[in-house]
């Protein structure tokens, strides 16, 4: 039975509501221990000056499941113009379906109405990523009006290691740079070229970009003899998803959702600072 004394309580440190509490037992006042340690250094400063109330440092901040200090977003107007974008895209389809001579050629937002198969993929395609761009602006404004990462991860469908790992802007703590802005260019799009390789069997051309040691630890019949075990315990290859890259340290790392018969699994490719293969793995989604 739930305890009536917890309705509608929170969080004494962040303000943020608290779970209703089952049966008997001291009632919560705290989120979690960071909570609790922040509203400890909050009342021993005011009668010590010496405490340190921001003992947590920037670096590992970005890890917690605190509210991050404000960040000018890139693009004040970015998520208007994602929602402006997927409405002209949805009133192209309309168009096209409706096929109106008097909209043959009309453009609608600056998209025509009158889209080759292969402009429209060119199309999708730079409308995706604006929503990519778009969904991270989202991100940051949810977490400046303190929202969890394991709140985003939910509602996006994944874990919050996973939501802060493609969302987050953790600081190296070596030079202060956010580590997403020391991502691999093209990383995303290279990890799915080379899985395609491994999928289809073109064991030489995967293994070229390995680096050095890389290449000791896994050649073209190393690789071919892996595959064959990712292929015997998920069955059939049926294909990849959209790929998510982040950095790790000194990494760019990519994961790839794969499908298969049986199993679904990520393909994970990482990348050393000169653009090399240094780590595949397949991996059991969990």
């Amino acid at each position: 039975m739930a305890n009536a004394a917890t309705s509608g309580r929170h969080c004494l440190a962040c303000g943020r509501p608290l779970p209703i509490q089952n049966g008997p037992g001291r009632i919560r006042l705290y989120c979690d221990s960071t909570c609790r340690s922040k509203a400890r250094r909050t009342r021993q400063a005011a009668t010590d000056r010496h405490v340190n109330q921001n003992l947590t440092n920037d670096s590992r901040e970005g890890n917690l499941d605190n509210v991050p200090k404000p960040v000018p977003p890139r693009d004040p107007q970015l998520l208007t113009r994602v929602l402006n974008a997927a409405n002209a895209a949805n009133a192209a389809n309309a168009a096209n379906a409706a096929n109106a001579a008097n909209a043959a050629h009309v453009a609608v937002d600056g998209i025509p109405a009158d889209l080759s198969p292969l402009t429209t993929v060119t199309v999708v395609r730079s409308l995706a990523r604006l929503v990519e761009e778009g969904l991270r602006e989202a991100v940051q404004n949810a977490r400046q009006a303190g929202h969890t990462w394991a709140e985003i991860g939910e509602l996006l469908g994944t874990t919050r290691q996973a939501a802060f790992q493609r969302f987050g802007r953790p600081l190296d703590p070596r030079t202060g740079v956010p580590m997403s802005d020391t991502i691999l260019p093209g990383a995303a799009e290279r990890a799915a070229s080379l899985l395609a390789d491994v999928t289809e069997q073109r064991w030489a051309q995967a293994t070229a970009g390995f680096n050095q040691r890389m290449a000791q630890a896994l050649d073209a019949r190393g690789l071919a003899a892996a595959w064959a075990r990712v292929v015997g315990t998920a069955g059939e290859y049926q294909g990849m998803d959209e790929p998510v890259a982040h950095q790790a340290g000194d990494y760019t790392v990519v994961d790839v959702p794969l499908r298969f018969e049986a199993a679904e699994m990520t393909g994970r490719v990482s990348y050393d600072r000169a653009g090399q293969v240094a780590g595949l793995y397949f991996l059991n989604q969990q």
